[in-house]
């Protein structure tokens, strides 16, 4: 049975932007869980050398692990999963699912940065928008009794995998070995997903479209769509969910006021997702600004919901 936990608020992303949003919301005395995997951060391979009060290099690595001795120091709970879903109830609770756990909080703090892993083969960025596809929850619907293959292997892929199953005629899963919570396993296994284990994408192929991918072994599995999914839900998926609005440019970024409040009340973002400049200060910043917000919010709440009882 999945764990339901409940806390006041919810940050995914366990950067310097999720990381900061935690430390002050918690400090405010909110119910804090972040869910991310801090070695994903894009600050996790980087040297910094241009923060302020930070003399000389220092390793991105070295103030991750700072950082979350921090936030776990002041009482924030760190849940290193992916996230598979998102939604909003109608009482405007927000549910955040993982591998293991259902979470719920009146708050949430999206810091996902801007990262989304490609394959990087032959094919991918021609045919990108074309049936390449980064996004299950946007693209699902547009092949309908498609042949389709999912690439990936992490929790993120499984799920796009049972996901697909509802929409393609077929759904093939390539991976070099699973590593994911038993529950989701079983799901993949009863499912009628096919799994081929052991191989990986070499080329996506198609002139105007995806007719086909080639395998390292050298196999040919002809399909319509290839859904990437080599990590977390990006923010195009959370935003699918939520109804967050988008930049109108590049749909790549959550646009935000001042607050860092999103047009969806009680969903909050900051760091890279939110645009440029993809610096640590930044982030830092804006994550301030969201946690000392999100714990508000649900503050206030949580005092409406007790003066109506």
């Amino acid at each position: 049975m999945t764990d339901e936990r409940t806390f006041d608020v919810i940050i995914i992303g366990a950067g310097p932007a999720g990381l900061q949003a935690a430390l002050h919301a918690v400090r405010k005395k909110a119910r804090v869980v972040v869910v991310g995997r801090p070695g994903r951060s894009s600050i996790a391979t980087a040297h910094v050398e241009n923060y302020l009060c930070v003399e000389g290099v220092v390793a991105g690595e070295e103030l991750l692990r700072i950082g979350v001795a921090q936030v776990k120091k002041f009482g924030a709970e760190l849940l290193e999963e992916d996230v598979l879903h998102v939604s909003q109830a109608e009482d405007g609770m927000v549910q955040v699912r993982t591998e293991c756990c259902t979470l719920s909080a009146w708050a949430l703090v999206i810091a996902t940065g801007t990262s989304r892993k490609k394959l990087r083969v032959k094919g991918e960025k021609e045919l990108a928008g074309r049936g390449v596809s980064y996004c299950v929850d946007c693209d699902a619907n547009f092949f309908r009794n498609a042949k389709v293959s999912v690439v990936g292997d992490g929790s993120a892929a499984v799920d796009g995998a049972l996901t697909l199953t509802g929409y393609a005629s077929e759904v093939t899963l390539v991976t070099h070995g699973l590593d994911v919570a038993k529950d989701l396993a079983d799901k993949l296994k009863a499912s009628s997903v096919r799994v081929m284990v052991g191989t990986w994408v070499r080329e996506i192929s198609g002139e105007q479209a995806v007719t086909g991918v080639v395998l390292e072994n050298d196999q040919v599995l002809e399909v319509e769509g290839v859904f990437v999914e080599l990590g977390s839900k990006g923010a195009m998926e959370l935003a699918v969910g939520l109804g967050v609005l988008l930049d109108t440019e590049t749909f790549t970024h959550i646009v935000t006021n001042k607050k860092q409040e999103t047009n969806v009340p009680g969903i909050f973002s900051a760091g890279d997702i939110t645009g440029h400049p993809y610096q640590m200060a930044k982030a830092v910043g804006e994550g301030c600004v969201a946690g000392l917000a999100a714990a508000n919010y649900a503050r206030n709440q949580q005092k409406t919901v007790n003066e109506v009882d």
